[in-house]
C-alpha cells in the first residue's frame, strides 16, 4: 500500500488528485485492452503495396506499432504525468494509406517523410507557443462542446466495433447509411458478448463498484473465448455478419518482433516526385489533422480526469504538446505513422486513472505485446466496445456547461459535437466549430470578441476544407 506523501506519490501527486496504486493500475489495464485494437488493425491498414510493389510487411508494422506506442506512452506518463496513452492515430494512417495506394509515384518512404516534416513542424509550432495559444484561446463553452462530441465518438466507434451499429451497404438501395445490427436485427454471439459486457458494467456503475470498467472488459473476454470454442462463430467474412468484428478470441504462436522498419523513410521523397506544391498540400492535411486531433483529444480527455483548472487550463499542457509532437516524428520514422494521443483513455480515465502512472502501466503492456501477442488476440472488440460507450456517457454527461442562451457559442458548440461522431473525425469537428464561430460573431457584429489566434485558426481550417478543390485546380 502506498504511504502518502512517499516519492512516487509525490511525483505522481497520486493522492492529491485523488486516487491510489491500485486505482491507477487498473486505470492502465482498462486503457491498454480498449486500445490494444491497434496493433492488429494498423498491419490492415498500411499492409498494401506502394507504386513500386513493395509493402511494409505486417509482423513489422504490429511490432513497430507496439513498440512505438509503449515508448511514447510511458514518456508521457513519465514526463507530462497525464492518464493519456498514445498510439498510431486512424485519421493519419487511413490518409496516409490511401495516398500510397492512388499515387504510383509514391513509396511508403516517402509519405512516412510527409509525417516526420508534419510532426518537426508541430515541435517547432510547440516551442514557440503557438499551440498553446491555440488551446487558450478557443472559448469555454467549445472546449465544453469538444468534451462532449468526443464522448459521442467514442460511443459511436464502441458501437461500431461491436457490431451494435452497422452500415448499410450500398446495395441495400437506401439513403439511410446505418443501421441496427445486421438488416436491423442483432444477431450472432459477439453481439451478445456486447449486450452482456454493457448490462454488466452500467449494473456496476449503479452500484458503485471498484473497478466496473476493467471487471466488465475481464468478464466479457471470458465469455467470448468460451463461446468461440464452443460454438465457434468465427471473424466476419464476405456474407458472414455473425463473427466476430477483427479479433477472433484465440492464442496463436509467440513470435519474435520485427523492427526492420525503424528508420524506414524518406524525408523528402514526396518533394522530389510531387513537386513543393504537391508535397506541401499533403504535408498540410496531416500537420492539421494531428494538430487538433490532439487538441481535442487532450481536453475532453483532461475535463474527464479532472485535471482542468476554472480557467480550462491543463498543468504541464507543453509536455503533453511535445510529447504528442513527438509522436508524429516517431511514428513516421518508424514506418507506422503518426502516433498520437488515444481517445480510448478514457477507459482508463473512467476507471479512475487520474495521475501518469496508469500512462506507464499502459506502456509498458504495449511493449510486452510485442512478445505476447497472444494478449492482443485475446480481447475482441465486443468486449472492450461496452467501455467505450459507458465513458461516452460520462463525456457527454457535461453538455449543461454550454452557454446554450448565446448562438454565437450554441451553434458552432453544436456542429463541434454533431459532426465529430457524423464525419467520424474530431478534426472536421473542431474545424466546423471554430470556422462558425468566427462567421457567427462577425455576423452579430462582435468580431472584436474574437481572439487574433481564432482568426488564422478557422483561415487554417477554410483551407483545409478545400484541399480538394484546391488539388483539383493545381492538377496534383
Amino acid at each position: 500500500m502506498l504511504k502518502q506523501g512517499s516519492r512516487l506519490d509525490r511525483y505522481f501527486e497520486i493522492s492529491k488528485r485523488g486516487s491510489t496504486v491500485g486505482t491507477e493500475i487498473r486505470g492502465g489495464l482498462a486503457t491498454f485492452f480498449a486500445m490494444s485494437y491497434i496493433v492488429v488493425l494498423n498491419p490492415l491498414i498500411l499492409g498494401g503495396e506502394d507504386g513500386t510493389g513493395r509493402s511494409l510487411g505486417g509482423p513489422a508494422i504490429a511490432a513497430a506499432t507496439a513498440l512505438v506506442a509503449g515508448v511514447l506512452t510511458i514518456i508521457m506518463g513519465a514526463w507530462a504525468k497525464h492518464p493519456f496513452a498514445m498510439a498510431t492515430g486512424l485519421g493519419v494512417n487511413a490518409f496516409v494509406a490511401v495516398t500510397v495506394a492512388t499515387n504510383e509515384n509514391l513509396t511508403w518512404q516517402d509519405v512516412m517523410g510527409l509525417v516526420v516534416l508534419a510532426g518537426i513542424t508541430m515541435f517547432i509550432l510547440v516551442l514557440t507557443g503557438f499551440r498553446t495559444a491555440v488551446f487558450k484561446a478557443v472559448p469555454a463553452s467549445l472546449k465544453t462542446a469538444i468534451v462532449v462530441g468526443i464522448g459521442m465518438f467514442i460511443a459511436l466507434l464502441g458501437f461500431v466495433n461491436a457490431g451494435f451499429v452497422r452500415r448499410i451497404p450500398d446495395a441495400a438501395g437506401t439513403t439511410v447509411p446505418v443501421q441496427l445490427g445486421d438488416g436491423g436485427e442483432l444477431l450472432g454471439w459477439p453481439t451478445f458478448v456486447f449486450a452482456f459486457g454493457l448490462i454488466l458494467t452500467i449494473g456496476l456503475m449503479a452500484r458503485k463498484t471498484r473497478g466496473a470498467i476493467l471487471i466488465g472488459i475481464l468478464a466479457s473476454t471470458v465469455l467470448a473465448v468460451i463461446i468461440e470454442a464452443v460454438a465457434s462463430p468465427g471473424s466476419q467474412g464476405a456474407g458472414k455478419a455473425t463473427g466476430w468484428s477483427l479479433v477472433t478470441p484465440s492464442m496463436p504462436e509467440w513470435g519474435a518482433p520485427d523492427l526492420s522498419l525503424i528508420g524506414n523513410f524518406n524525408l523528402f521523397g514526396s518533394f522530389e516526385k510531387l513537386g513543393i506544391i504537391g508535397a506541401s498540400l499533403l504535408a498540410f492535411v496531416i500537420l492539421l489533422s494531428i494538430f487538433f486531433d490532439a487538441m481535442g483529444t487532450m481536453v475532453g480527455l483532461s475535463s474527464e480526469a479532472g485535471s482542468m483548472d476554472k480557467d480550462g487550463n491543463i498543468p504541464n499542457v507543453e509536455r503533453v504538446l511535445l510529447v504528442d509532437a513527438a509522436g508524429a516524428i516517431v511514428g513516421g520514422g518508424a514506418s507506422v505513422s503518426s502516433n498520437q494521443l488515444f481517445v480510448e483513455s478514457g477507459a482508463g480515465i473512467g476507471e479512475g486513472a487520474r495521475t501518469g502512472l496508469s500512462s506507464i502501466v499502459t506502456g509498458l503492456l504495449f511493449i510486452a505485446a510485442m512478445f505476447l501477442t497472444p494478449l492482443i488476440y485475446l480481447v475482441p472488440f465486443e468486449a472492450v466496445a461496452p467501455a467505450l460507450v459507458v465513458v461516452g456517457y460520462l463525456m457527454v454527461s457535461q453538455v449543461g456547461k454550454i452557454d446554450w442562451s448565446d448562438i454565437g457559442l450554441a451553434l458552432p458548440s453544436f456542429l463541434t459535437i454533431a459532426l465529430m461522431p457524423f464525419t467520424y473525425s474530431i478534426a472536421n469537428g473542431l474545424g466546423a466549430g471554430f470556422v462558425s464561430y468566427v462567421l457567427i460573431r462577425v455576423f452579430q457584429g462582435r468580431a472584436k470578441e474574437i481572439h487574433p489566434v481564432m482568426w488564422i485558426v478557422a483561415a487554417a481550417f477554410a483551407v483545409f476544407f478545400c484541399v480538394g478543390p484546391i488539388e483539383a485546380a493545381l492538377g496534383v
